[in-house]
């Protein structure tokens, strides 16, 4: 196999690194059917702007959620594990998104979580951050 331009060898990413991706897409599957069975429409998945991703951008009458989606060995292992410069990074990213989509920026905006483990129904916390922390 020839090496690319410039002589790097191409990245392959580690076993455990494909595996938290794979649980990663997995569980952002699960929370968006848990918040489209709650009655919301999804309007973007994992999308990405240069400050930072939202897992999961949702709407719901005149509610914008953006959603971080955690997945962890317990519920109580993935409420912790936003911390707050993920926080910081998901506000920026939904300043990002809210520019690019102005006809939703009068909308009510919140920042929720949605944990993940297995043999557990996912926990929806609303409210799990304000854009003020």
């Amino acid at each position: 196999m020839a090496k690319p331009e410039g002589g790097a060898e191409p990245k392959v990413a580690s076993p455990e690194r494909v595996a938290a991706f794979r649980t990663g897409i997995s569980a952002e599957s699960r929370a968006a059917a848990y918040l489209m069975a709650k009655g919301y429409r999804i309007l973007a998945k994992r999308y990405r702007t240069p400050h930072g991703e939202i897992d999961i951008v949702a709407r719901r009458r005149n509610l914008i959620a953006f959603v971080e989606v955690k997945a962890r060995a317990s519920l109580d292992d993935a409420a912790y594990a936003v911390t707050p410069r993920q926080q910081q990074r998901i506000i920026d990213a939904a300043q990002g998104w809210l520019a690019a989509h102005p006809e939703h920026a009068e909308f009510e905006l919140r920042f929720d979580a949605m944990l993940i483990a297995p043999r557990s129904l996912p926990r929806h916390v609303l409210a799990a951050f304000d854009a003020s922390t």
